[in-house]
């Protein structure tokens, strides 16, 4: 088939989108397709409109690309991607709202509350009101971004107004959440919607203090165990939790899922990611490997689950 994939982007995860992109292009390449890649740039629209493809593989990360915007434009040109649509990206790329719908159906989170910035006449409002409601440590982040980015762990109140400034920094809507101390793992989704399968956990300990961005990519930043080395009752409530997040969200073909197992052995979500990191240090790749899926193999699984149910715009 003719693809093109659409990678690096104008999102503060560009860095990564290029990684993602350069190794999806090869992978394609090798299962005999014809590629095209561009680097995305929203104010180049016209790269899109005239595309002649039989697909889109979208290897963007981020902000206006993994936020329902470029699925909406897909959708208006009848162009089929791969992946999630417009709803879905939306929803799992707004925290807060995600953790809405993830609370009223009994999957765990973590207490937290959002702040609209532009509601306040400065952050030392919006300080006083977290000071009041959170005891320290908390996360500050804001609400649509990917990798850490604008991530803060609040340690003392006195780096309150920082850390807003830094989340605001990304987004108009802040979320801070309460610190939960555990183990960080992760559960890849993958298949047709309604038919949908978790591949192995998988646990992420950083070399750092939390996984932050150079724990993500950096090679060397962090150590993936897979599968986790977590029971079998637990492994299968992740995974039926990471299959259930996907689906309330209206996913497609796949996404991973993030969660802390607390101190009590309680599986918190995090977030649903529906255009997972596909770089060399990405985690969706090193899951697939143990159920005998090369990075090569995965992305071909993907485009063959992206061509038959791709108008929905779902």
């Amino acid at each position: 088939m003719k693809v093109a994939v659409l990678y690096g982007g104008v999102s503060g995860e560009r860095e990564v989108s290029l990684s993602t992109g350069k190794g999806i292009i090869q992978a394609l390449k090798n299962k005999g397709h014809e590629v095209i890649g561009i680097d995305f740039d929203p104010s180049k629209i016209e790269q899109l409109i005239h595309l002649k493809v039989d697909l889109v593989f979208i290897g963007l990360h981020g902000r206006f690309g993994e936020d329902g915007r470029i699925q909406g434009l897909l959708d208006m040109l009848d162009i089929p991607y791969v992946g999630s649509g417009v709803l879905s990206s939306a929803l799992a790329m707004d925290k807060a709202k995600s953790k809405q719908i993830f609370e009223t159906n009994d999957i765990p989170t973590a207490l937290s509350h959002s702040y609209e910035i532009n509601r306040y006449e400065n952050y030392s409002v919006i300080a006083e009101e977290v000071k009041a409601s959170f005891t320290t440590p908390f996360v500050v982040k804001p609400n649509q971004e990917g990798s850490t980015l604008g991530l803060t762990i609040v340690k003392e109140d006195s780096q309150i107004d920082k850390a807003i400034e830094v989340a605001a920094a990304s987004d108009t809507v802040i979320l801070v959440e309460e610190y939960v101390r555990g183990r960080e793992v992760t559960v890849p989704v993958v298949g047709k919607q309604g038919e949908e399968t978790a591949l192995p956990v998988i646990e992420i300990i950083p070399k750092s203090d939390y996984y932050d961005f150079d724990s993500k990519y950096k090679p060397g930043g962090s150590e993936h165990i897979v599968p986790a080395k977590v029971s079998d009752e637990l492994t299968e409530q992740l995974q039926n939790y990471a299959v259930q997040a996907h689906q309330l969200l209206g996913c497609s073909v796949y996404s991973r899922v993030d969660f802390i197992i607390n101190e009590n052995n309680t599986p918190i979500i995090l977030e649903v990611n529906t255009l997972p990191g596909m770089t060399p240090t990405s985690l969706f790749p090193d899951s697939a490997q143990v159920v005998g899926w090369s990075y090569d193999d995965l992305v071909e699984q993907f485009v063959n689950l992206s061509l038959p149910n791709k108008s929905q715009g779902l």
